[in-house]
């Protein structure tokens, strides 16, 4: 049996570049950061460098990235402070976000009794950019845009630059989930004015369990967790170092192959959308998944022209032969509830039949896409 994996949106195969460094730095810096013997100062000098090298890629300073078990952890602390420490009491974000940010609002919601205006949306599940600022307009509150760049589910690209701007000319404080975006495309924070993002290593075949928050200098945000000093106080409790080493080196690595890599990938991405819109008439792209210049290239989310029954076996068939793909996002898949962002943008039609989501790396072949899309054609034929 064949093993085709285009589910990176949700987490990328290790480079064998960064396999080897966190095993070199599992083997040889093993100290604690914050000891102040060799060994701790060893592994306090790789870590600071890791963070130079992370803050290097988005030009900003390294005292401004403060490192996490993930984008997920990056979301909460920034959304939680900004409500109890910087005195937000309005949020402005979308319905598609991804539940890292959505379910954080709900929490806010009951627990300080936040405002939480939710911007309108396109067909396509783009943000209204004439609605973003009637709102930013109302009222005077101290307000938070809460918008992610890539979305995880459709692919959607949000004019980040467009935005913080918005928010800047309005007032607003400006977070934005990069997870998806960073190691994919080039982000210059210090052009772009945003006060916060939320990024994660295991999106650009870097390790799980790492990542990191960007926090505009002087913003006053204040930790979370408490228990230490590390992280400049911003997030008590032992970094791990192996990880943040190897994160830096995926990132380090991503950059150094963009071009490269994002060439490939819109090529395959292209073959796949012909493929698939040739061998299997009734297909829809869903979202603005299938133009490039409004999504992601590292992701194509389809609707398939099959009946609600069949579309239960869908999943399980392409497990069965080897394919490993999502319906709506990994992060919910086991939830047994259906996507909301879909559930946002299509219609009560389309909503009966399956979506899936096939995401790319520069590690999938031709071949694969032929082999997926024959077992759609056959299956959809049965």
């Amino acid at each position: 049996m064949k093993k085709v994996y285009f589910d990176s949106a949700a987490t990328t195969e290790l480079r064998s570049d960064v396999v080897r460094c966190i095993t070199e730095v599992l083997k040889t810096e093993y100290g604690n950061p914050s000891s102040t013997h060799s060994y701790g100062r060893s592994a306090k000098s790789l870590l600071e460098n890791a963070r130079k090298e992370v803050a290097g890629y988005l030009n900003v300073t390294a005292s401004e990235i403060i490192f996490t078990s993930g984008g997920t952890e990056a979301d909460n602390l920034i959304l939680n402070s900004c409500v109890r420490d910087l005195g937000v009491t309005r949020i402005i974000s979308s319905k598609i976000e991804h539940h890292a940010v959505l379910y954080t609002l709900d929490e806010l919601k009951k627990n300080y009794n936040i405002q939480v205006d939710y911007v309108k949306l396109d067909e396509c599940g783009h943000v209204d950019f004439d609605h973003l600022e009637s709102l930013l307009k109302e009222g005077d509150k101290k307000t938070l845009v809460s918008l992610m760049h890539v979305n995880n589910e459709i692919g959607n690209i949000l004019d980040i630059e467009r935005t913080a701007n918005l928010c800047k000319e309005h007032d607003a404080l400006f977070h934005s989930d990069t997870v998806q975006s960073v190691g994919h495309y080039e982000l210059d924070f210090s052009e772009i004015p945003i006060d916060f993002a939320a990024v994660a290593a295991h999106k650009f075949h870097g390790p799980k369990g790492a990542g990191f928050a960007f926090i505009r200098k002087n913003t006053g945000l204040k930790p979370l967790i408490f228990g230490g000093e590390q992280e400049r106080g911003m997030r008590a409790g032992t970094e791990s170092v192996f990880a943040i080493a190897g994160m830096a080196e995926a990132l380090k690595i991503s950059y150094q192959n963009l071009e490269k890599e994002r060439n490939y990938i819109v090529e395959l991405k292209n073959y796949f959308k012909e493929k698939l819109t040739t061998e299997i008439p009734g297909i829809k792209f869903n979202g603005a998944c299938d133009d490039d210049k409004k999504s992601t290239y590292t992701l194509l989310n389809v609707c398939l022209p099959i009946s609600q029954e069949k579309a239960m076996m869908l999943l399980f068939q392409l497990d069965l032969n080897g394919i490993a793909c999502s319906k709506g996002s990994a992060c919910q898949s086991g939830s047994g509830k259906g996507s909301h962002v879909l559930t946002e943008i299509l219609s009560e039609d389309d909503m009966k039949k399956p979506s899936i989501r096939f995401s790319f790396s520069s590690f999938n072949k031709k071949d694969e896409v032929d082999y997926v899309v024959d077992v759609l054609k056959k299956f959809i034929g049965e």
